[in-house]
């Protein structure tokens, strides 16, 4: 058995049902059995934390963070590293302990009593009961919402990863990752208390949205309309890619002075919006696009790579020695940057590398992208957009935006996007704006048709706006002349999901393809308490979203 796996939390699984030989992701069988069996360690030490948090008793702060690390280092394209794995597992082992210590007797299940072998062989061995298909009784109703739960959890953590960074963190949402976890072992819970633990995810996807807005902009000041170039400038470089904006801003403070263009790269793009990182005056631009093109993108590229957060996949040999990951990212083999005890980070040896590469030899093309419309900069033009409603001169809002993949199917965004007519307003977000932010969509009522909102976790920001324009119309989100269209890739889409769901958001279109971990009854319940659609093709969503508005 130690050489099969399992896993179906991404969207491009295996025949869209799962992987079984090797992950689409670069995971072997080994990487993806110890991140089951670590999964199955966090559900233990939550089966402990659950009642200690029912007696409102404080859950140590320390205990959290190493559950959300946890939680995140097992999302798709983040830790590919082995060793980290047993070490995590090992810690899993004495904190599940210690907080055993202080929970109250009682019956818990198998993961609350399970002991860690010591051997990573032994650990791959018992890695076969933490297995998602392990229970072949269970019901796959229960299965499917276990999974959706866990994996809105993992995206959760990776929000929450970024906001503890700089200081926020907030305690309702700390407690879920051990009242989601531990919901997952739990046998008495029916399919009706699953459900409605799936939405208390989706609120706390809401909460920590929130919070991580409020660390950036607090940090960062909010964002503004800014053009960012998408050229290559001559000079030495590193290119910056995942989600964290701390670990940017660190890197742009011991780069000033040196010689060194900083580029973004990926979900970094929204950063050129943030007045604290766009003043640095290195900071020159965003290289290359989406994640899913990196392996041909970084290829013999003269300069470094920092991978902050997920998104990395194998490193081609011809970088694998100028690309570093910090935070939870790893891959047996490249340099890693760890955070020091005042958490702060060294970036000496990524800076002296890409000094001694070079960098690119001259300046190359002219282009530029508008970014920086979050909530505050869009609301700051909210008369003229509710005028412009009202007067007839935007007829619909559509927010196209979402994970994006590699799966060929995916130019549906972009044909999708071409199509959406001249009087309509396109909001994007997340990597999934690569299918299309390049492309010239013009204005609309005196402002660009594409508003780029940002990250993955900007669909509060986009969030935000409907809801103030649907006070402005004295109405709810629903009746809004507004459709979403996501696309899903990895975990932090699921949370995105279940975050707008949870706020009775309905009619929304779902692609490429539906989650391998929905079954048939639970994506019924979805088109039926909320509408959900899976995409078909461009011109009939098109149509059906367009007359559906003028209902």
């Amino acid at each position: 058995m130690e050489n099969a796996m399992f896993c179906y939390q991404c969207e491009q699984t295996f025949g869209g049902k799962g992987c079984t030989k090797s992950g689409v992701c670069g995971k072997t069988p080994e990487i993806a059995n110890l991140q089951d069996l670590l999964i199955y360690q966090l559900k233990g030490i939550s089966c402990y934390a659950r009642p200690l948090i029912e007696q409102g008793k404080k859950i140590d702060k320390d205990v959290v963070k190493f559950v959300e690390n946890g939680l995140f280092t097992t999302l798709t394209n983040v830790n590919f590293d082995a060793e980290v794995h047993v070490r995590l597992l090992k810690e899993a082992q004495q904190i599940k302990e210690a907080i055993r210590e202080q929970a109250p007797e009682g019956e818990y299940p198998e993961a609350a009593t399970y002991t860690l072998s010591e051997t990573k062989e032994d650990m791959l061995k018992d890695s076969v009961k933490a297995g998602i298909m392990h229970n072949q009784d269970l019901d796959e109703d229960i299965r499917s919402l276990r999974s959706t739960v866990l994996y809105g959890l993992k995206g959760i953590s990776a929000y929450g990863h970024q906001a503890r960074f700089i200081g926020f963190q907030d305690d309702q949402v700390d407690h879920m990752y051990f009242l989601g976890l531990e919901a997952t072992t739990n046998d008495k819970l029916t399919l009706e208390d699953m459900i409605r633990m799936t939405m208390r995810v989706g609120e706390a996807s809401v909460q920590v949205m929130k919070l991580l807005d409020e660390a950036n902009t607090t940090r960062f000041q909010n964002p503004t309309v800014n053009k960012v170039n998408v050229n290559i400038k001559k000079g030495p470089f590193i290119i910056v890619s995942g989600h964290d904006l701390h670990d940017l801003e660190m890197l742009l403070e011991q780069t000033k002075g040196k010689g060194i263009n900083i580029y973004t790269h990926g979900e970094m793009l929204p950063s050129h919006g943030y007045p604290e990182l766009k003043k640095h005056k290195h900071l020159v631009g965003n290289f290359g696009s989406a994640w899913q093109n990196q392996q041909k993108e970084f290829d013999e590229v003269p300069g470094c790579i920092l991978m902050t957060t997920n998104c990395l996949m194998k490193p081609r040999d011809s970088y694998k020695d100028r690309i570093f990951t910090t935070s939870v990212v790893g891959w047996d083999g490249v340099k890693y940057i760890d955070v020091k005890e005042d958490g702060s980070k060294d970036f000496t040896e990524i800076i002296e590398k890409a000094l001694e590469l070079g960098g690119f030899r001259e300046d190359f093309g002219k282009k530029e992208i508008l970014v920086g419309f979050g909530h505050h900069e869009t609301l700051s033009h909210a008369e003229e957009i509710v005028k412009a409603v009202k007067g007839g001169v935007i007829r619909h809002f559509f927010l196209i935006g979402g994970c994006d993949g590699a799966r060929p199917g995916r130019s549906y965004y972009t044909d999708l996007a071409q199509m959406v007519p001249k009087d309509c307003v396109i909001l994007t977000l997340a990597c999934g704006k690569y299918r299309f932010n390049k492309l010239d969509f013009g204005t609309v009522a005196g402002l660009p048709r594409l508003l780029d909102v940002g990250q993955c976790n900007d669909a509060y920001s986009a969030i935000r706006i409907a809801t103030a324009l649907a006070d402005a119309f004295d109405t709810d989100v629903n009746s809004l002349p507004l459709t979403i269209i996501l696309s899903w890739y990895e975990q932090k889409a699921v949370a995105d999901l279940l975050a707008l769901l949870s706020l009775g958001i309905k009619g929304m279109y779902l692609g490429p393809s539906l989650p391998a971990f929905l079954s048939p009854n639970v994506f019924q319940y979805l088109v039926d308490t909320f509408n959900i659609n899976p995409i078909s093709t461009p011109e009939d969503d098109l149509k059906a979203a367009l007359k559906q508005a003028a209902l």
